[in-house]
């Protein structure tokens, strides 16, 4: 046995952690450095992801002090960065990344303080004075919106927007009219429930500062001297040509204005996937472009000197233009319209000068182009399923496999048409893939037909009705329009056959409760992840992408929702049913409750239930949730009750909602919800089964959106069971 030297037992180890770890650095350094390399033609797509991260944590974060620490990181990171070795591609892409999202929040930030119109403080009667600055018909509703300027605002927001009842329409009401009317103005409103539309925010942004409805009398004191815009006028010229009820339709394609569409058709769009052909994007713009510039050359080709002399292309790239930018101010210059147009005009000049403009490029600068204008319209479902759709198609036919199965070959008639049908149910299904997450968090509920329905659909409109519409347009300045457009709402009833069959299956949509942000944003990672890059590493995105989908689909519906304004309660009952507290309530309320908590049956009436015992103004529901039976009361109607029995039956439940001021004798054992608590947080969303509550606000949110109140409120936190 050969003993060890003491000196050798206590030297250091000849490969230490250290040391393993210093070796390994240059060698993982290189890869990354190779895989950038690598990937260096597809860097340039990252720039609108990180201005639109920094606009989105602007969003998210509630206060002014956090989206100064959010800069401060970013700012730290590009620190950071400058010590990375020169000359690599990492270093100078951590350090682009960290100064765009700094400076996409501060982009926001900006625009918030000096654009947007701070809401009305609260809910006023006024007799207003103003200048109407648009009117804005909504026939399937018999009304109109309209956006007015107070002329002596007097403590009143400087634009407003009230709804008008076709039967108060007074004559001479228009662009530039001054009227007098009686009103009751409120703010914007916020969701009322946690993950709902915020028109509040949107209003903001559009420098509205409140809303209400037109009461008796109203009157005009000066009618509106010029002629309604062109927008309004083709809208009411084309609901009057079209006979049944695709009117709407045909309104919407040609002035992107819906307000002529009935629920139900909208309805069935929406359920059967079709609704994206309702709004102005990509498809409508394409088209018209496209039909432009295939006009121009076939007429400048009738000419010998034309086809040998002139720059044919160039000249109808540039028709094309100008009929692009026309129909987008046409259409109101929506966000998809301008991503629209953008990407289209760029493509215009790519072929132009000869060359393929149709990449991803070409959409990361139209996004570009839009969040630097309108850095809002991010966390807008509009742009989002836009851009998401367009980069899912792009990416896919950038894919070899797939350019290679499209190219055009020498085969039979037969084969080339199966061939196209698949690749249209392929691009149909990416689409419905992508947008899937994107529905579900902004709708709660996604497409599963979508791409089947749009087989039929995206040809019919392209290729039948489009064109028809546009050759009715232009005999009716001759009066030969009606044959063409009677064609036309044949192939508008066509279209709503298929929207209304595809949407009566069982299988059309996919429900899903009000989902979070933090999986909505580990889903949409993943998804860019897989899109923009082009190498093998692409795939690692599908793992946040499954881990999202999971949490998604096992996420438990909310046990308890509570309206804003306390009003409306619906629980879920043992068998799996929802129940409602005012069973008069409208449809809008309904619907708003069954879509947040994912549901797709009928609520039935709380006092209905076997487990409730309800009184004219109180009602006790004992539920179950997380292992246990939780004791719930309700107040259900403006009647005083005794403080003594207020007290009692509060110190008996675990959970207490009222809509009224509960006094502080009312002491539940786990939470009470009154007008207090809400107007500190908005609509709840209850889970019994691990005790959270997800609220519409936080108590220290300062977006200049909400109507801030007097007191800073202490922190909201239910009682320790």
């Amino acid at each position: 046995m050969i003993a060890t030297p003491p000196s050798m037992a206590f030297k250091p180890r000849q490969t230490s952690v250290a040391a393993s770890a210093g070796q390994r650095t240059p060698a993982l350094w290189e890869a990354v450095e190779g895989w950038l390399e690598e990937e260096r033609e597809q860097l340039a797509l990252w720039v609108p992801v990180a201005l639109g991260a920094g606009i989105a944590a602007w969003f998210i974060i509630p206060n002014r002090l956090g989206w100064l620490g959010f800069c401060c990181i970013m700012l730290a990171a590009a620190s950071a960065a400058l010590i990375l070795p020169g000359g690599g591609r990492l270093r100078r892409a951590v350090l682009l990344a960290s100064l765009l999202a700094c400076s996409g929040c501060v982009l926001v930030w900006g625009k918030a303080m000096f654009w947007g119109a701070p809401p009305l403080a609260q809910p006023v009667f006024v007799e207003l004075t103003g200048e109407v600055k648009a009117v804005n018909p909504v026939p399937a509703r018999k009304m109109s919106r309209i956006l007015v300027r107070p002329i002596d605002p007097s403590g009143l927001p400087p634009l407003v927007r009230v709804n008008l009842g076709d039967d108060l329409k007074p004559a001479g009401l228009g662009q530039g009219a001054i009227v007098r009317f009686r009103t009751r103005l409120m703010p914007p409103a916020s969701p009322s429930l946690p993950g709902g539309y915020d028109f509040a925010r949107r209003a903001y942004f559009d420098g509205i500062g409140a809303s209400g409805r037109v009461l008796r009398p109203i009157a005009v004191l000066r009618p509106a001297v010029s002629a309604p815009p062109l927008r309004t006028r083709l809208f009411a010229h084309i609901m009057g040509q079209v006979p049944g009820a695709g009117a709407g339709i045909a309104a919407a394609l040609a002035t992107g204005d819906q307000g002529g569409i009935s629920e139900a058709d909208a309805e069935a769009m929406r359920r059967s996937g079709l609704a994206h052909l309702l709004s102005i994007s990509g498809l409508h713009v394409t088209a018209l472009i496209a039909a432009v510039v295939f006009l121009l050359m076939r007429a400048m080709a009738l000419s010998r000197r034309a086809a040998l002399d002139w720059p044919l292309m160039l000249i109808a790239a540039g028709g094309g233009a100008l009929a692009g930018l026309g129909y987008t101010l046409l259409t109101g210059a929506e966000v998809p319209t301008v991503r629209s147009c953008v990407a289209a005009l760029l493509v215009l000049g790519g072929l132009a000068l000869g060359r393929d403009a149709i990449t991803l490029r070409l959409v990361a600068a139209g996004a570009l182009v839009v969040l630097l204008l309108w850095p809002e319209a991010l966390v807008g479902p509009s742009f989002q399923m836009s851009f998401a759709a367009v980069v899912a198609l792009v990416a896919l036919g950038e894919h070899p496999r797939f350019r290679a199965f499209m190219a055009a070959r020498e085969e039979a008639g037969w084969r080339r048409l199966g061939r196209h049908l698949l690749g249209l149910l392929a691009t149909g299904l990416v689409v419905e893939l992508v947008l899937a997450p994107i529905a579900i968090f902004h709708f709660h509920k996604a497409g599963m037909l979508g791409s089947i329905a749009n087989l039929v659909a995206i040809p019919l409109t392209t290729f039948v009705v489009m064109p028809l519409e546009t050759v009715a347009l232009l005999f009716d300045s001759l009066g030969w329009g009606a044959p063409f457009w009677w064609m036309t709402a044949r192939a508008l009833d066509l279209l709503l056959l298929v929207a209304h069959g595809v949407a009566s299956s069982p299988w059309a949509i996919m429900r899903s409760s009000a989902q979070s942000f933090a999986i909505f944003g580990l889903i949409l990672a993943g998804l860019l992840w897989c899109l923009l890059w082009r190498s093998r590493w692409r795939w690692v995105g599908l793992i946040p992408v499954a881990a999202g989908a999971a949490m998604m689909l096992n996420s438990a519906p909310p046990t308890l929702l509570v309206t804003g304004d306390g009003r409306h309660v619906a629980v879920r009952t043992g068998n799996g049913g929802m129940a409602i507290l005012r069973e008069r309530a409208g449809g809008y309320v309904r619907e708003t409750l069954t879509e947040t908590a994912g549901y797709d049956g009928v609520l039935d009436a709380m006092a209905a239930l076997p487990e409730a015992r309800c009184s004219p103004d109180l009602c006790a529901v004992k539920l179950t949730g997380g292992g246990r039976s939780w004791n719930l009361l309700v107040t259900r109607s403006g009647h005083r009750v005794g403080g003594a029995i207020l007290a009692r039956d509060c110190a008996r439940a675990d959970i207490v909602i009222s809509d009224r001021f509960l006094p502080y004798g009312c002491r539940p054992r786990w939470l009470k919800v009154d007008r207090r608590l809400l107007g500190r947080t908005g609509g709840l969303a209850i889970h019994l089964d691990n005790r959270s509550i997800r609220t519409v606000r936080t108590v220290d949110d300062e977006h200049p959106w909400l109507v801030q109140p007097a007191i800073r409120p202490r922190p909201f936190r239910p009682n320790q069971l």
